[in-house]
């Protein structure tokens, strides 16, 4: 069988550095954190005081008054930049073939918002016996995002939600890659979203210890492979990338971004928390994509590494990249922009892969932010190029994006330059 070729034609974004595309771009190439204090809730008594938030967001730009009281926030988020995607890829709602298009929409953790607050009102007024908003179960799934996506444009494609923590958009991207190349559809609204900024969530990754605590300093907080770093930064937002078959795309005058060409997909099968020390999983999943793009390691020019500023992940992560590329790994370039972004957990992937789409339509690598002094660590071999602090113009004809979650779950996609 003859795999169908797929392209990128559509982009959106809500982050902590913009609500749009260009806006988040812009930011992230002039090096500029989304971290401050956290406002979701009082985190005076919490080890970890900021994250990395959303800032400026219009629900009633998307929701009438009563709507957005049924649609947790996560979900929210996941609607508004599916809408910038869609009206970003040009294509003709009316004369759309709908059956043809599906919706692979992921979350790592889903409406932690609702759950928290519906359940904080149940013990709160227990006395009075149970009492729930009808809309708490659907507002609180990490499938609904997909759903709610589905019903507002009427797309009745495939449509589901992928959970492999923070690696679950990247699969969801890999999805919907491999359902077009298979003929399954023409076109997927593919991505993630999350907002998991809460007590329970700040909360929960505290006690884990998985968190920066450098309070005084939160835009300096996330700071892949320095000496220093302490723990990730906490992100909200969401993701979306239009992904279609290249036939179609063509037929209807798209602008075509870039080509998708491999994704990759393994697992540590080692610790709940911790990435394997020697990378293994992340060697396998980086292998995966190159075998499956039919690529030679010296192709990639750039890779948007998965890089939390964990102690143990930064280190892992650089000794696998040197294991897969060999002495290509000092020609391409690495950067890490959850220095920016924070780490946007299900939705982390998605927006990591706007932004290495990015890099091959303009040319230019993201910068790591943050970087002050290097590891004493040997596997973090500082002759590798991390594109610390400042952008770098090249050459991006090929980039790889990697994401790893809890659980020991991998994902890498490989985008490149459309050519005929």
């Amino acid at each position: 069988m003859e795999l169908k070729r797929v392209v990128v034609t559509g982009l959106g974004a809500i982050s902590p550095l913009g609500n749009s595309v260009p806006e988040t771009w812009e930011r992230i190439l002039n090096g500029e954190s989304g971290a401050g204090p956290i406002t979701r809730f009082d985190a005076s008594q919490f080890k970890t005081k900021f994250a990395c938030e959303v800032k400026g967001f219009d629900a009633s730009k998307y929701f009438d008054r009563k709507e957005v009281r049924k649609v947790d926030i996560y979900a929210q988020y996941a609607i508004a930049c599916a809408t910038e995607a869609i009206e970003n890829c040009g294509v003709d709602l009316e004369t759309l073939d709908k059956d043809e298009v599906g919706v692979i929409f992921s979350a790592g953790i889903g409406g932690i918002d609702t759950f928290e607050k519906e359940i904080a009102y149940y013990y709160q007024n227990e006395a009075q016996g149970p009492k729930f908003n009808p809309f708490f179960i659907p507002k609180m799934i990490s499938d609904i995002a997909a759903g709610q996506i589905s019903i507002t444009y009427g797309f009745r494609g495939p449509n589901f939600s992928t959970a492999s923590a923070c690696a679950s958009s990247t699969n969801s991207l890999i999805d919907a890659f491999n359902y077009i190349r298979l003929g399954k559809a023409n076109m997927f609204v593919a991505g993630g979203a999350e907002m998991a900024i809460t007590a329970g969530g700040v909360g929960g990754f505290n006690a884990l210890t998985a968190l920066s605590t450098r309070n005084d300093e939160p835009t300096k907080a996330s700071r892949p492979f320095s000496k220093s770093r302490d723990g990730f930064v906490m992100g909200d937002g969401a993701a979306c990338l239009i992904l279609e078959e290249l036939e179609h795309a063509k037929a209807r005058g798209a602008n075509i971004l870039c080509e998708v060409v491999g994704g990759g997909m393994s697992a540590d099968a080692y610790h709940l928390t911790a990435t394997h020390p020697d990378g293994l999983g992340a060697k396998l999943v980086m292998q995966r994509a190159l075998k499956d793009a039919g690529m030679d390691p010296s192709e990639i020019d750039y890779i948007n590494v998965h890089g939390t500023s964990t102690p143990v992940g930064d280190i892992s992560e650089s000794k696998a990249i040197k294991e897969v590329f060999g002495e290509h790994a000092y020609n391409l370039n690495i950067s890490s922009t959850k220095s920016m972004t924070g780490h946007l957990l299900g939705a982390a992937g998605a927006m990591e892969a706007i932004f290495t789409v990015m890099s091959v339509v303009n040319d230019i690598v993201p910068p790591t932010i943050n970087h002050e002094e290097g590891d004493e660590d040997p596997d973090i071999d500082y002759k590798l190029n991390f594109t610390f602090n400042e952008a770098q113009k090249r050459t991006v004809n090929a980039a790889l994006s990697n994401t790893f979650g809890f659980g020991g779950h991998n994902a890498s996609i490989i985008v490149k330059k459309y050519t005929k």
